[in-house]
This record gives C-alpha cells, sequence and structure tokens, in this order.
C-alpha cells in the first residue's frame, strides 16, 4: 500500500490540476521493483480538498488517470487507487489513520492486509499500518523528513525514497 502526495509524486497541497502531477525521483525505480518482487501496488490517500469544497471528485479523477498514465508508461501497474474525500473534521473511517479503505481494497483485491507493506511520508500512512499489523516504511521525500524528526512515529523502516526502500527488501523463501 502507497501513499500518493509526497511518496510517489510531488506534494502540490491540494493538487487539482493533472498537468501538476509530477513524479519524484526514485519512485519509477522503486515502483518497478516492487513489482518485480510481485507486490501488488494499491494507492490509498487522503483526499480532504473534496470535503474542503477546493475540488470535486472529478478533478481527482483527472489527477489519478494522469498518474496511472505517467506510471503505465514506465511498465508499471497500479492494481487500485482507494482515496478518501472527507474532511479530516468529519471523522470518517475511510481517512488514513482508519483502515476502512486498506479493509476495501484487501477484501477488492484479494490480499492479508497484516502481510502488506504501508509506505509514506506522514505519521497517518505509518499509523495505518500499524493498525493493521503490516510493515511500515516511512519515506523521507514529501513531509517524511520531517516526520521523522519530529518522531512522534517511527516506522519499521526509514528510507530516502521509493527506490532505496524497494531495495531494501527481502523476500522469504
Amino acid at each position: 500500500m502507497l501513499d500518493r502526495d509526497g511518496t510517489i509524486i510531488v506534494d502540490r497541497d491540494y493538487l487539482s490540476d493533472p498537468d501538476a502531477v509530477e513524479l519524484l525521483s526514485g519512485s519509477v525505480a522503486g515502483l518497478l521493483h516492487y513489482q518485480a518482487l510481485g507486490f501488488g501496488l494499491v494507492i490509498i490517500s487522503n483526499q480532504s480538498g473534496v470535503g474542503r469544497g477546493y475540488f470535486d471528485d472529478a478533478c481527482v479523477e483527472r489527477v489519478h488517470q494522469r498518474l496511472l498514465a505517467l506510471l503505465g508508461a514506465e511498465g508499471i501497474t497500479i492494481a487500485g487507487i482507494y482515496y478518501c474525500p472527507h474532511a479530516p473534521e468529519e471523522r470518517c473511517p475511510c481517512r488514513k489513520p482508519e483502515p476502512a479503505l486498506l479493509v476495501r481494497a484487501a477484501s477488492e483485491l484479494d490480499f492479508d492486509p497484516a502481510e502488506s507493506i504501508v509506505i509514506g511520508d506522514k505519521p497517518s500512512d505509518i499509523e495505518l499500518g500499524r493498525r493493521v499489523g503490516a510493515k511500515t516504511v516511512l519515506v523521507r521525500t514529501g513531509h517524511g523528513a520531517k516526520t521523522e524528526r519530529e518522531a512522534k512515529i517511527v516506522a519499521d523502516l526509514c528510507v530516502d525514497d521509493l527506490a532505496a526502500g524497494s531495495s531494501l527488501i527481502i523476500l522469504p523463501k
């Protein structure tokens, strides 16, 4: 399970323009390596800009289509993208770190959340992983370096970017 903004793409604070989607350095190499290891790639993202009225679901979908096109051009297949459109004060069960979207993805895509790796740049990503019993990886891209410095939550692994994280994964024989 992967976070979107600050993990795969540059965090643009309420991204609503598909033309502003920019892959982070290391994203392509890391995602290709995870894919080669046999991992399914699932994105779970909080998109509170919808709940705050900054843009609508159609904007989020256009951004996701652009992201999928960029990744697809590199040979990367995303099994699913799930997002929470609610504002934080709504306290919905689908906003990270709540596990509802990950549980839904696991049900629809047939995987065990506890056997997954949750990768992100914010405390909510790492907390989500903890709540489902998954391994957690904090990337120092996006808000990750700040998250690591503040040490409010500790991931199983802290790495510079997706490429660095994927190179450290060792699968059991």
